[in-house]
């Protein structure tokens, strides 16, 4: 027997996205004349470019900073408590406006990991670069840092 048919409109509605998101070019755009700082979520060695076990280039978009997707979680894998997350996220937006923050990671994903640790944190506001790093370095025109 096949399911039954969703209704139209229900259980998913179209509508304005709950997060906002930016394109590739407004990241680069942002390099030269920074007005967002970018949060990569994938591991450290592969934001530092000593692996990448995915896409073709190493490294990182360049003035991106790195929080790996697993440091919002406790060691039983559930997430940290709001204070926790807020006070950790405080320490690496070192005073930037949490909606001044845009998050990556090598496709898009885990980089909402990071998205969603800050909104339980109270930090709202930050967007995706859902293309992340995937979309990035298929770009050889596009800058690459590696290293810290």
């Amino acid at each position: 027997d096949a399911a039954p048919a969703v209704q139209p409109g229900k259980p998913v509605e179209p509508g304005a996205p709950l997060v906002g998101s930016v394109d590739a070019q407004t990241v680069l755009a942002n390099i030269a004349q920074p007005t967002f700082t970018v949060i990569d979520a994938r591991a450290a060695n592969r934001y530092r470019g000593e692996v990448e076990p995915m896409d073709p280039v190493a490294g990182h978009i360049p003035g991106a900073l790195n929080r790996p997707n697993g440091e919002n979680l406790q060691p039983d894998g559930r997430f940290k408590s709001a204070d926790a997350l807020r006070a950790e996220f405080s320490v690496l937006l070192a005073g930037r406006d949490p909606a001044s923050i845009v998050h990556q990671c090598g496709s898009g994903i885990t980089a909402c990991h990071n998205l969603l640790s800050m909104e339980i944190a109270g930090l709202s506001g930050s967007r995706l670069y859902p293309g992340s790093w995937s979309e990035w370095c298929s770009d050889p025109a596009r800058p690459v840092a590696k290293g810290e």
